[in-house]
């Protein structure tokens, strides 16, 4: 007897959802860094994403005397940066006729398996492509292109009315150097706050590499485990980030770079189901969430480098 399509959605939540997930956030450097990590927040829902930002410091404040008198007057300090859903998916279908050509349970199973797995790499392209995406596809995640940027507007606050919410950007650099890769590391750290994670192409990250002395070439032995290889930079990690942009290198701080995900919505499998007029049965995975920044300030970035 062949698969019901109550079982065949069954099979397919229980042994193929779970295994996409994990894949789909282990395909990427920075969605395997930002899902082991704090960089991957789940909400409840809301008309927006909403991130607390602290911008500047109370200006009743100081040093006094005896009984002077202390001043009380408020100033703003907070503010929020406002992101929009964004959402995701992956269509799988199975036609009739392919359902009759792989006749048999496990003929059955294995096609799905396969149709599941292609819906894993769809994912994975999409939100990898949106981590970096440049604002050209307005559906897409507020990738680090629009936030690596003196003029945009990142999550409803204007980058040319507020110089605090600019990252540390390098355009006019074109050959790779340690001191330019030093001076703009540098002025991304405040204090305890540095970057965490470099990413680039390939071609950019082996051009570092050539830099470096072979005594001088460490690596984050951990996140090479995780099959990431990487060189460290001021004790950084530098990865090769195949969705990373030819010319740009990126120096995130995760504590401020970041996926929200609402969690009725991640990765969520919606069961196979037939139309009343088509020969075929489709289901859907769909996730829905925003890339936020907390603090662009900490972000650094070459975005002219050559190869």
């Amino acid at each position: 007897m062949p698969l019901s399509l109550n079982q065949i959605n069954a099979i397919t939540q229980k042994k193929f959802i779970p295994k996409l997930y994990d894949n789909i956030f282990d395909s990427n450097v920075l969605l395997s860094q930002m899902k082991k990590g704090d960089g991957y927040r789940k909400i409840d829902g809301g008309e927006k994403i909403v991130v607390p930002l602290e911008y500047a410091q109370t200006s009743a404040a100081g040093t006094y005397s005896g009984t002077d008198v202390l001043s009380t007057t408020d100033n703003e300090t907070f503010t929020g940066a406002e992101y929009v859903w964004k959402q995701y998916y992956a269509n799988i279908s199975i036609a009739g006729i392919d359902k009759l050509k792989n006749a048999g349970e496990a003929q059955v199973i294995d096609f799905v398996k396969a149709k599941v797995k292609n819906a894993e790499r769809t994912l994975a392209q999409q939100l990898g492509d949106g981590l970096y995406s440049n604002g050209t596809d307005t559906k897409a995640l507020v990738g680090l292109r629009v936030a690596a940027s003196a003029s945009n507007t990142v999550g409803g606050i204007s980058q040319t009315d507020y110089s605090w919410w600019r990252p540390q950007l390098n355009t006019t650099t074109t050959t790779m150097s340690l001191p330019a890769l030093k001076t703009q590391y540098e002025a991304a750290v405040v204090d305890n706050e540095k970057p965490t994670i470099i990413t680039s192409s390939r071609a950019l990250h082996s051009i570092y590499w050539g830099l470096l002395q072979p005594q001088q070439r460490f690596m984050d032995k951990a996140k090479a485990n995780a099959g990431f290889d990487n060189i460290l930079f001021q004790g950084t990690p530098w990865f090769a980030d195949s969705k990373c942009p030819a010319s740009h290198v990126f120096m995130l701080n995760e504590a401020h770079f970041f996926l929200t995900v609402h969690k009725e919505a991640d990765m969520k499998f919606l069961p196979f189901v037939r139309p009343i007029n088509q020969d075929v049965e489709s289901a859907k995975i769909i996730w829905a969430g925003a890339l936020c920044y907390s603090n662009l300030r900490l972000l650094a970035a070459f975005t002219g480098l050559t190869a």
